[in-house]
């Protein structure tokens, strides 16, 4: 028996309990705006893929990432749509950080090998790839063929295969000149919680997010003592451009603030969030941090179910 009775606990207010929730979202997203120059990444080169949905893990994060102090983004998206906006935003904000955003599969090896080799003709390195590029599914067993399965495990898996094989080679580049004088640099890959444990999502997408916490383990492994770390960030109910038909079904059937109730703290995230992960696991900050899975899903994944005030 506990030493309390939590039966006995007086039930949350749902609907006061997201209005406390919008306004600790609102003050997440409003922290660049309020917040000083960082220098955590002070003259780093980074590649960032899947930067074009204006809500995304990959367009906060490339802003994070200027905030910081960045050097040199090179931002990669398959639709060009919102590109020339982040360009555009960025220079704005940081005149001191260069922006280049190029269209392109982040499957494509041509395209990845290029830009890679790319950074160090440019700018003598390369220290930080974030490998965010991904599609999401919701067809059910039936409805998965071999076809579409195949390019899921292209476009979520693939990618980040080839962020690891060809961001480590530059990483490994050493150019005195340019101020690289010692091999390394970190790799981010974009899982998910589905890729840790069932219940979050299809089949077919929920083996290509386990793929790539796998590589995130295996890579390591291959890239023993040169100081290049790989590690997979795996966000839980994420709001972007990828989850907004779940969140406008739910909101159209007036059951927003119920929108990740199954997670201990009770609410979504936002692509904020996860982009502070990824400016961890870029930064010296996790300089010991290597091989991870790291979940950013509000406890999501940190239990099997259980009913709140009851615990065995």
């Amino acid at each position: 028996m506990s030493g309390y009775d939590t039966t006995k606990a007086p039930p949350a207010n749902l609907q006061q309990f997201y209005e406390n929730t919008k306004a600790r979202i609102q003050k997440i997203q409003s922290h660049l705006a309020n917040s000083p120059r960082g220098i955590r990444l002070k003259d780093k080169v980074c590649i960032i893929t899947g930067v074009g949905s204006l809500k995304g893990i990959g367009r906060a994060s490339a802003l994070l990432f200027a905030h910081e102090g960045a050097k040199h983004l090179y931002l990669i998206d398959f639709d060009t749509k919102n590109l020339p906006d982040l360009k555009a935003t960025i220079e704005r904000l940081y005149p001191d950080v260069k922006a280049t955003t190029m269209q392109g599969d982040a499957a494509d090896e041509a395209l990845i090998s290029g830009v890679c080799e790319r950074a160090l003709k440019e700018e003598g390195k390369l220290d930080v790839f974030f490998a965010n590029a991904g599609i999401a599914t919701v067809n059910p067993l039936e409805g998965i063929t071999a076809e579409s399965f195949m390019n899921v495990m292209r476009v979520n898996s693939l990618s980040c295969f080839l962020a690891i094989k060809y961001g480590s080679a530059a990483m490994k580049s050493v150019n005195e000149s340019r101020g690289k004088k010692v091999s390394g640099g970190s790799i981010i890959l974009t899982a998910s919680v589905a890729g840790l444990r069932s219940g979050a999502g299809t089949i077919d997408y929920s083996a290509s997010k386990a793929a790539v916490n796998s590589m995130a383990k295996t890579a390591p492994y291959q890239l023993q003592k040169t100081d290049i770390r790989v590690n997979s960030i795996c966000p839980g109910l994420i709001e972007t451009g990828m989850t907004t038909d779940t969140f406008t079904y739910a909101r159209s059937r007036g059951a927003d603030a119920k929108i990740g109730q199954l997670n201990p703290m009770g609410r979504f995230g936002v692509a904020e969030e996860i982009a502070q992960a990824a400016l961890f696991l870029a930064s010296d900050d996790s300089s010991y941090v290597n091989g991870q899975n790291f979940a950013v899903d509000g406890g999501l994944s940190s239990s099997h179910p259980v009913m709140p005030g009851r615990w065995a």
